[in-house]
């Protein structure tokens, strides 16, 4: 069956959240949140920080599993460590996931970003792969997170008239890093969205 990406929602430019799985040369078992762009049908992108353990992963075994899920409890776990061995299959999917493909790496090539927000002088490596199997276990989109940051700046927006300067401040703060977010993986309508928040503020005399 042809791998299409767009059965769980993923469009070619957008950015999703994910949780990558990965085994060690001693088939240990790695979770751990990634950011997944879409660049086609059945093509990823992943930029990896150097010196994470899925890194090496990847780079030593040359596969790796990508996780659709909306459980932040997984998000959680693998965030502060790795998730226990009952949460994976054999084959190193994890088992809840709401979908799940299976990617081979074409390509890994090294990538310094100066202006990158996370580390001094971003470096990392950027990994194209092929995505060869997908398996939806029920009806779902992967995650994108500029949804998110529209409904947070909606709610901050919504009490700006009842907050002192410094919150203000804080809210304006918060404006300027989710317009960075959504203008780097959002939607359109999500990019929209912002533009008009933007043009309201700017009314009330701030310069967001």
């Amino acid at each position: 069956m042809e791998v299409d990406l767009s059965l769980i929602g993923m469009e070619k430019g957008k950015q999703y959240e994910t949780i990558i799985t990965t085994n060690d040369c001693e088939n240990l078992q790695n979770a751990a949140p990634i950011g997944v762009l879409c660049a086609g049908k059945d093509i990823i992108l992943n930029r990896i920080f150097k010196g994470s353990h899925t890194l090496e992963n990847i780079i030593a075994q040359k596969e790796f599993v990508v996780n659709i899920t909306h459980d932040p409890e997984l998000f959680l776990k693998s965030t502060f460590g790795n998730l226990p061995e009952s949460y994976f299959n054999e084959d190193n999917t994890l088992k809840c996931a709401d979908a799940y493909f299976k990617c081979e790496v074409i390509s890994l090539k090294e990538a310094v970003k100066q202006s990158d927000p996370i580390k001094k002088k971003g470096e990392a490596i950027v990994i194209k792969s092929k995505v060869i199997e997908l398996v939806i276990n029920k009806p779902t989109n992967a995650f994108n997170r500029s949804f998110g940051c529209v409904i947070e700046t909606l709610a901050n927006f919504s009490r700006f008239d009842l907050v002192d300067e410094p919150q203000k401040e804080y809210y304006l703060t918060r404006f300027r890093e989710c317009s960075r977010i959504v203008n780097k993986v959002g939607y359109k309508q999500d990019k929209i969205a912002m533009g008009e928040i933007k043009k309201e503020l700017e009314k009330r005399g701030y310069e967001p």
